[in-house]
């Protein structure tokens, strides 16, 4: 199975998909430490910042879920930086079915990187996992995030109220789905 996969360019750069790295630690600790990225991280960290050990943590639940082959994570780098992260999870081969995560640096957005990371797994979930359905959801307040779901050819399918918990705070998601035979964007 492929560790790497070249994701085509975005903003003029070229993008690889590689599988995550402990030397990634740092730039994994700081993307999870940015405004509004700590909530992504999960509920591991009770301290409201993501340290070394936390990072390194997430790192190896990541590489052991590919392991497992029930979680797929990517690092998205162009050169030696590291741009965000594209995931496909719940992998299901009875149903052949998928769900995508996708998050970016701050640097990196607005550039098309999500949309060229999402564009590149999607294409490996049909063709090297045989999946036909992947799913992914974005919080109602979060348009930026729509626009890549679209842009990546997942058509929205509906919303689904107070799905997600950030603290006390509940969030409506609208989820979106791509079939193998949904025609390719752009």
């Amino acid at each position: 199975m492929n560790d790497q996969l070249r994701a085509g360019s975005a903003a003029g750069a070229e993008l690889l998909l590689r599988r995550w790295a402990e030397s990634d630690l740092p730039a994994v600790r700081d993307a999870f430490n940015a405004p509004g990225m700590y909530r992504q991280f999960g509920s591991t960290v009770e301290s409201g910042e993501v340290d070394d050990a936390a990072a390194g943590r997430w790192i190896g639940r990541a590489e052991q879920r590919w392991a497992d082959e029930s979680a797929f994570s990517w690092a998205v780098t162009e050169g030696p930086s590291l741009l965000g992260c594209v995931s496909v999870s719940q992998v299901n081969h009875v149903h052949d079915s998928g769900w995508v995560a996708y998050w970016t640096v701050p640097a990196a957005q607005g550039r098309g990187v999500a949309t060229a990371a999402v564009r590149a797994l999607s294409a490996w979930c049909f063709d090297e996992l045989q999946l036909f359905r992947l799913e992914l959801g974005h919080r109602m307040d979060n348009p930026a995030s729509c626009r890549v779901a679209l842009a990546a050819g997942y058509r929205a399918e509906g919303r689904q109220r107070a799905k997600l918990r950030y603290g006390a705070v509940r969030h409506d998601v609208e989820t979106h789905a791509r079939l193998a035979t949904d025609p390719a964007p752009g």
